[in-house]
């Protein structure tokens, strides 16, 4: 799909395109979905809680996923899928339920899911197989959740994103350590000429398994309390694969830290899930874990890894790495005890909101700074 003024001219790296939305996109929604909440500002797209996190959910995160795995773009791609994403978060603020902005929207997610399934139908591994399915079902939920805009109070929606939230755990869970893996074995290959744990191909095997099931029995009050035992393994599952990383021999090495605590979010939010469901409390609070905390540090930490190696620089020489995991980890702490914090609970909600906020900021702001550093004609 190109046209005749696109042949001969350099296809687009998708994450040169998306990162930086999907950073400028994060810092700006939830200060603006705190001020509809509780200061009566006028934005549909963020008229509510489930619709605030149904557009970090499906606006920001598919926009992460887009920049990471599509690859190259040209021709009415390099325009039309940005131009998609922009029209439903642009328009959707004013005009939430218009036909163009539910199309828009619904169009994105489709375009996505069209590109990237089949990619990963062809693996040989099933483990890696894996990534068909789920990027597939994400998008399809991003297209069922927009009913919830068209329904009173949104009341399809936060049934649907504690489902969503789910399956992206074992996203980030796989992709985290698809990434971490290698990360530190090249490490320490190139400082201790010794090689790490890497994959741990039966300890993924387990999580894909535990994180494949939970979601389809958590959600459900008579069933929540079997998903309680699989959600707190698969948190002591990835503790081990932390400490089989062995994180104390990456010191001088703030951006695989950076990525190691994101991971450990994961591990934290898993258990503190596990008990919420054993409890039969709901799991709204507690998501915050993964999407604050897990989400915000691993995703802003592989964003700019990817931005800094295709400029040929160093990670580990990014000075704003381990401080944007530090505020992140700020962001999920403030928001996961703000509710219990009696009268001060709207003050820890600004501050975990500008923390969040301040980082993505930051990182938008490295992402075009290294985006700029790019060799001429680099593509990928």
């Amino acid at each position: 799909m190109s046209t005749k003024a696109d042949r001969g001219r350099p296809a687009t790296p998708a994450w040169r395109l998306f990162f930086p939305l999907a950073a400028l996109h994060a810092a700006i929604t939830v200060p603006l979905s705190l001020a509809a909440f509780y200061h009566g500002l006028p934005l549909g797209l963020l008229s509510s809680p489930a619709a605030h996190g149904r557009e970090l959910l499906f606006g920001f995160a598919l926009a992460v996923i887009a920049g990471y795995l599509l690859g190259p773009l040209s021709g009415v791609w390099r325009l039309g899928l940005p131009a998609l994403w922009l029209a439903a978060r642009a328009g959707g603020l004013l005009w939430p339920t218009a036909l163009p902005v539910l199309l828009a929207d619904a169009l994105f997610a489709a375009l996505l899911a069209w590109r990237l399934v089949p990619r990963f139908r062809a693996a040989r591994k099933w483990r890696n197989r894996l990534l068909s399915p789920l990027l597939g079902l994400l998008c399809l939920l991003a297209v069922a959740s927009l009913a919830g805009r068209l329904m009173a109070n949104g009341t399809l929606s936060p049934a649907l994103l504690r489902h969503a939230v789910l399956w992206l755990v074992l996203l980030m869970a796989f992709m985290g350590g698809r990434v971490l893996a290698p990360a530190i074995n090249g490490h320490l290959m190139a400082s201790r000429g010794q090689a790490g744990a890497g994959v741990q191909p039966r300890l993924e095997a387990a999580l894909i398994v535990l994180l494949g099931v939970t979601p389809l029995l958590a959600p459900w009050p008579a069933t929540a309390p079997l998903a309680a035992p699989l959600a707190l393994l698969a948190g002591l599952l990835v503790a081990w694969r932390l400490l089989a990383w062995r994180p104390w021999t990456l010191i001088g090495r703030p951006d695989l830290v950076g990525l190691l605590l994101g991971y450990a979010w994961l591990g934290l939010g898993l258990l503190l899930a596990a008990q919420a469901l054993w409890r039969g409390q709901p799991l709204g609070g507690v998501l915050h874990a993964f999407t604050v905390g897990a989400l915000g540090t691993l995703a802003s930490g592989i964003m700019l890894r990817q931005a800094i190696l295709r400029a040929r620089g160093r990670p580990e020489g990014e000075p704003l790495l381990m401080p944007l995991a530090l505020l992140f980890s700020l962001a999920a702490g403030l928001r996961l005890v703000a509710l219990a914090a009696g009268e001060a609970w709207l003050i820890l909600l600004w501050g975990s909101a500008l923390a969040w906020s301040l980082a993505w900021g930051l990182a938008a702001w490295r992402l075009l700074a290294w985006s700029r550093r790019l060799p001429a004609r680099r593509a990928d």
